[in-house]
């Protein structure tokens, strides 16, 4: 009680009066301040909760255990719906629905097949895009490259030639061609499809550079 308070009071206040005068003292900000918050309570009521919880000693997974470990993967889950939502199911988990801009769940296989079917036609330009999206979802299917909204043609070729170092000139190459008939309506050519052909066939066959690495790692760490 502060000294205003103890110089106003009355020298023997009756019960009335005692408890006026504690509520006119407790209400000040100081004394709010100090109150627990709702946080503080709950984290309160969860320590005296997991305190109270007997695990068993006997044989086989104590049931309070399993309480506990059920207990927080529910709350993991509620807190990812609170912050994420609900999470968007795709068609085919393993593949990236948005491909250079578009919505594209074409395997590389498919892709391959309609950049075949549009060089029979002699449709240059878009045999020569869908090789080269086959190109980016072979490497994607491989986990060499990561396909995310705005990836584009060259962050391909820069992520594909860590895999393939060699191959980093002609990841370029192939990818200039792709911008030149998605984005600046060139035609393309049958040697344009063809060099853009041949690199994915030679990728398609080729062991990346990082596997090689972390075979000769492991080969070099067994004793001899």
């Amino acid at each position: 009680m502060t000294v205003a308070a103890l110089v106003t009071a009355p020298l023997e206040p009756d019960a009335d009066e005692a408890r006026e005068l504690l509520l006119d003292e407790l209400s000040k900000l100081e004394y709010a301040q100090a109150q627990p918050t709702w946080f503080d309570l709950l984290t309160q009521a969860i320590v005296e909760w997991f305190a109270g919880l007997q695990f068993g000693g006997g044989a086989g997974f104590p049931l309070g255990a399993l309480l506990v470990a059920l207990a927080l993967v529910v709350a993991a889950v509620l807190v990812a719906l609170l912050v994420y939502g609900l999470p968007r199911w795709r068609r085919r988990s393993s593949l990236a629905p948005d491909l250079f801009g578009e919505q594209d769940g074409r395997t590389a296989r498919e892709l391959r097949r309609d950049a075949a079917a549009a060089a029979a036609r002699n449709d240059w330009a878009a045999a020569i895009a869908d090789r080269y999206r086959a190109i980016a979802r072979s490497l994607d299917e491989r986990t060499l490259v990561a396909l995310l909204p705005g990836t584009t043609a060259h962050a391909v070729a820069r992520q594909g030639a860590r895999a393939f170092p060699d191959a980093a000139s002609e990841l370029e190459a192939a990818a200039d061609l792709f911008d030149g008939v998605r984005y600046l309506d060139h035609e393309g050519t049958r040697e344009g499809y063809e060099s853009v052909r041949a690199l994915d066939d030679r990728l398609a066959a080729a062991t990346p550079v990082l596997a090689n690495d972390a075979s000769s790692s492991l080969a070099g760490a067994v004793p001899r």
